[in-house]
């Protein structure tokens, strides 16, 4: 069967192989299959939880040979990855030569392929991009009983707090016809107190950043606690305001009275007219940046903190959202972050340094990664507090939306 028809046979024989497949065994299994498809010379490349570098996926009985970790700065696979777009190897077209292929979740980047196609042309680039599709599927089937993927995207040791937290929130980034979610969180081995969630019912968008009091295991077990119970509660159809009532009995049944306590917005964006609702319980407001330019925070009357009993009202707040309008929640080690002797990044930097970045067409998530990476530089490499940013983009009415592939790369709609 000739390479070009070879697409079928790929994909049925990766899916059937697959089932008693553990990590390990995917790489010899993608080759096998890959090949039935004119594709070969497959390596897999895994980006690290920082997303820093991109590591070879070697499997069962194989060595690295030429392979060896990618810097995503600076190098084509990183280029690939950055942009979310298939590159060959020297830039151009170029039969028989190597090309770099986004692997996707979804819309959240795990790593990249490396493929070397057998012929050229858009048939080829179309049966890359399918491998690439299933290879993503079987690596998110694969890596939750997989300890050695776990190993593969951490570059240094993690302590238990971190190890909750990975373990609970949901994927960095996650997009539909009507939103795209991103999100960050540092120092990515050693957070302790910070988390967020978001979920979706229906036409209806959830969303919470938590921030737990101290930066230790017991300050990710708070956090923890106020997540699930935010969760348990909201899938029993309790409001906002309710919810965050009911997290805070939760956190003073476990822990006593004014002994642990979280802060937190806790939102809900109907994606289909753009209403955002939300409640702030002693947290930063959201921000709001509209048409490329900082708008305000969104002013809420704030209650207290969950888990200080304090019985301030909790105040439930409304705004309505334009198309394209990006909602930025975070944590106060975004904002607060400073090297000895310096001023704090700031809110204003803040919320700029995603403007400048949209403007310059960045999908996103990569706007994300450089962010966190310029914190990071801010505060001398290291945070002396958690971090996380969680950002959400309302796409508008059907009318008005872009295409996901838009969304998510920045690319322009054809």
């Amino acid at each position: 069967m000739s390479s070009s028809h070879g697409v079928e046979p790929m994909l049925t024989g990766l899916l059937e192989a697959s089932h008693l497949a553990t990590l390990e065994d995917l790489p010899a299994l993608i080759d096998e299959y890959a090949a039935r498809a004119g594709l070969h010379e497959v390596q897999i490349y895994l980006v690290d939880l920082q997303q820093n570098v991109l590591r070879p996926l070697t499997g069962q009985g194989k060595s690295a040979g030429e392979s060896a970790t990618l810097r995503i700065d600076g190098t084509l696979a990183g280029r690939a990855y950055q942009e979310v777009r298939m590159l060959a190897r020297s830039g151009v077209d170029r039969p028989a030569g190597h090309w770099w292929v986004p692997l996707l979740d979804g819309t959240g980047r795990l790593g990249v392929l490396r493929v070397r196609p057998a012929d050229d042309g858009q048939a080829a680039r179309d049966r890359m991009r399918h491998l690439a599709s299933i290879v993503a599927l079987l690596l998110v089937s694969v890596r939750e009983y997989s300890d050695s993927y776990a190993r593969l995207v951490r570059i240094q040791p993690m302590n238990v707090a971190a190890e909750m937290q990975w373990n609970l929130i949901p994927p960095l980034t996650f997009a539909n016809q009507k939103v795209t979610i991103s999100a960050a969180v540092e120092p990515a081995y050693e957070v302790g107190g910070d988390t967020f969630d978001y979920a979706v019912a229906g036409d209806v968008l959830h969303l919470a950043v938590f921030d737990a009091m101290g930066h230790d295991t017991s300050a990710g077990l708070t956090a923890n606690l106020a997540m699930a119970a935010c969760r348990n509660h909201r899938r029993q159809g309790m409001g906002l305001a309710g919810n965050s009532e009911a997290i805070e009995q939760a956190l003073i049944a476990e822990f006593g009275r004014s002994t642990r306590f979280v802060t937190a917005i806790m939102a809900d964006l109907d994606m289909t007219t753009g209403l955002f609702s939300w409640v702030n319980r002693g947290h930063h407001p959201p921000v709001v940046i509209r048409n490329g330019r900082w708008t305000a925070p969104l002013r809420c009357p704030p209650a207290h903190p969950m888990g200080l009993n304090l019985n301030l009202p909790v105040t439930l707040c409304r705004e309505q959202l334009e198309p394209g309008d990006r909602v930025l929640l975070y944590t106060d080690g975004i904002t607060e972050a400073r090297r000895p002797g310096a001023q704090e990044f700031g809110l204003e930097r803040f919320v700029d340094f995603v403007i400048r970045h949209h403007a310059a067409g960045l999908p996103v998530p990569e706007t994300l990664r450089r962010l966190i990476h310029a914190v990071l530089d801010y505060h001398g490499g290291r945070l002396q507090d958690d971090a996380t940013v969680l950002i959400v983009e309302w796409h508008g009415p059907a009318h008005r939306r872009r295409d996901v592939r838009s969304a998510l790369t920045g690319e322009p709609q054809e």
